[in-house]
């Protein structure tokens, strides 16, 4: 591992495409295999060089797969990108193999971690007391609760050290809000925030003439069945309450009467089976699919053969790659289901007059990715080469083991959100552009694509992937720095983003729906 890493880097045997490792020139002669090539243009950092004559039409692969077809005529040894590269609709088949099962490793070999055992059996990596908003009315009063204690975190720190803190979760819908699923996403993110295992206890608040009232999320979720070992939560609104004033007072004391029994948690070694892990890639670049997402893949797939549960998710940034997962499903049942959202998010993106290709972004561009089917077949590395379990709605409870995938969109702090509203307890986020994305409640590991991402945005990234590309370390050295560090972070180690106090503004529930 330690010779010099040539030039360029080819994916798969039959691929179009190479990547630069670095900076190539215009005229640079590469070795590429038993093959000298010409570069005729200047090839940036992570962007693909044509391997061979494309014709004008022709498919373009990388991965082995599609990522486009050429514009134009395309000559070997050119800059490949959006000036010759495009996406156009293609039949993806896919064939899924019998019914099976996740193999897992035995109790006796399971590494341990520390967390939270909460009632019911749920772990927890964190120890926070919630203070949730049902509609926007609400939310500066829910702030206002949350910056008492934040005011005085020396003194609540001294008398409550065994918690977290106070975090307030707001957002900007919640009033006239159409029915049905939009209803009932909204439904499933604030109760899931109610009941993640990173919440020891919680106050709920609301105006009191909205449309989604509290009593609905009580009645729908059952947040007043109360299990052995909870706290008992408090439900507010400032009508009732009299006001903005005593509605802030009316908080500050209800969670001031959850403090002990939160401060009463202790850490206990747990298997790491009990980790439900959200996986996200955000402010990606070509080597996303090189580097960070599949180490996160070696990573996911150890922690599934020891028992534990991986989710991937952000819909749209499977397009083109959905096969892949497919034919990798445990049944035809759980192939569908992926199938059937891929196809929602075509006649959704139909009906708003858009393209899923509008993902990549412009920093996914810069970055090297071309077509969403590129930035796709990079993405779904995250998952590793597990067996697809189960398919979620957004939001929805995560009750399998395994790697399943959830409904959400690609924006990064909507669908993270979906995850943390569905279980996750510890997250880890791939970026190549330099996201410094924070979770609460749930800790969120990023990890670097490139060695001079991590080097010169080293405060906010946790993990080096970019060795994999300098050659220095392989694809599973990596990953299994990762799981090491999602061991420790489940076990109380505080991530960069937790040390810079970030993750209050991320969360985002996804809004459907007109705004009326």
């Amino acid at each position: 591992m330690n010779a010099k890493p040539p030039p360029v880097l080819v994916l798969r045997q039959g691929d179009d495409v190479a990547i630069a490792r670095r900076p190539i020139r215009l005229g640079e002669q590469l070795k590429v295999g038993g093959d000298t090539l010409t570069t005729l243009d200047a090839i940036p950092s992570g962007h693909k060089i044509a391997l061979k004559d494309v014709a004008d039409g022709e498919p373009v692969k990388k991965y082995g797969q599609v990522i486009g077809f050429a514009r134009c005529a395309i000559a070997k040894g050119s800059h490949i990108h959006l000036h010759n590269l495009e996406m156009r609709l293609f039949s993806r088949p896919f064939v899924t193999g019998p019914a099976r099962a996740v193999a897992y490793y035995g109790d006796s070999e399971t590494p341990r971690f520390q967390g939270y055992l909460r009632a019911g059996g749920a772990l927890g990596t964190r120890n926070y007391i919630a203070v949730i908003s049902n509609v926007n009315c609400s939310a500066s009063v829910s702030n206002y609760v949350r910056d008492h204690f934040r005011q005085r975190s020396a003194e609540y720190s001294r008398d409550f050290p065994h918690v977290d803190g106070v975090i307030a979760f707001t957002h900007k819908s919640g009033c006239v809000i159409q029915p049905g699923e939009p209803s009932q996403i909204l439904h499933r993110v604030l109760a899931g925030i109610a009941r993640h295992p990173n919440i020891s206890g919680y106050v709920m608040m609301g105006l009191g003439c909205e449309g989604n009232q509290l009593q609905f999320i009580r009645r729908d979720f059952g947040l007043d069945n109360i299990k052995p070992g909870e706290s008992e939560p408090s439900f507010l609104t400032i009508q009732a309450a009299g006001g903005t004033r005593k509605s802030v007072e009316a908080g500050i004391k209800a969670v001031e009467k959850l403090l002990p029994a939160a401060n009463a948690a202790r850490r206990s070694p747990v298997s790491i089976s009990k980790l439900i892990l959200a996986e996200n890639c955000g402010g990606s670049d070509a080597c996303s699919g090189i580097t960070a997402n599949p180490a996160l893949g070696w990573a996911s797939d150890e922690l599934i053969r020891h028992g534990g549960t991986s989710v991937l998710a952000e819909t749209p940034e499977i397009y083109g790659a959905e096969h892949l997962l497919a034919e990798r499903a445990t049944s035809p049942e759980v192939a569908n289901q992926l199938i059937g959202f891929v196809r929602w998010w075509e006649e959704h993106v139909r009906i708003h007059g858009c393209s899923i290709d509008n993902n990549p972004s412009f920093g996914n561009k810069e970055g090297g990715l071309t077509t969403i089917f590129e930035k796709s077949l990079g993405a779904i590395a995250k998952g590793g080469q597990s067996p697809l379990a189960a398919i979620y709605k957004y939001a929805e409870p995560i009750l399998s083991r395994g790697l399943c995938f959830m409904d959400t969109p690609g924006f990064d702090p909507v669908s993270m959100t979906g995850l943390v509203a569905g279980g996750c307890n510890v997250g880890v986020f791939t970026t190549g552009r330099g996201s410094v994305y924070g979770c609460k409640p749930m800790p969120c590991i990023k990890v670097a694509t490139t060695t001079p991402l991590f080097e010169w945005m080293n405060e906010d990234m946790d993990l080096n992937a970019g060795t994999i590309l300098d050659g220095t370390e392989s694809v599973a050295d990596v990953g299994r720095r990762i799981l090491e560090k999602i061991i420790l972070v489940a076990s109380g180690e505080k991530t960069k983003s937790e040390l810079a106090g970030l993750g209050d503004e991320e969360f985002a529930p996804w809004i459907q729906g007109p705004t009326l």
